[in-house]
């Protein structure tokens, strides 16, 4: 399961709101090869389920992860920081053993 902070439900919704996607839409979120640190996290909205993809619920946001990157992601928090380093969506990974400087990518 992946967590939702207050702070990322807010800015899902805005959003999803402002690309008009309607009710139906998710947060899609996988991992792919690459980065400083081997693995990099991916996030989009997204309205279509696929064929393996997990589902959950939490704070009232769908997540959507697709089966191979679910264990990578299992236990992470998704949160939004507005913060004087950036604005963007951000992911504590506890099954992270290190992750690069800017927060993009990780290794396990």
């Amino acid at each position: 399961m992946i967590n939702v902070t207050d702070n990322a439900k807010k800015e899902a919704i805005k959003l999803m709101a402002a690309d008009d996607m309607g009710d139906s839409a998710f947060i899609r979120v996988g991992v792919k090869g690459g980065g400083c640190s081997g693995l990099m996290y991916e996030l989009e909205f997204d309205t279509k389920i696929k064929d393996g993809d997990k589902e959950f619920e939490d704070n009232g946001i769908k997540v959507v992860v697709d089966k191979k990157s679910f264990l990578y992601l299992l236990g992470t928090e998704l949160d939004f920081s507005g913060g004087l380093n950036g604005k963007g969506f951000v992911f504590k990974n506890p099954n992270a053993d290190r992750t690069c400087g800017c927060g993009e990518s990780f290794a396990i």
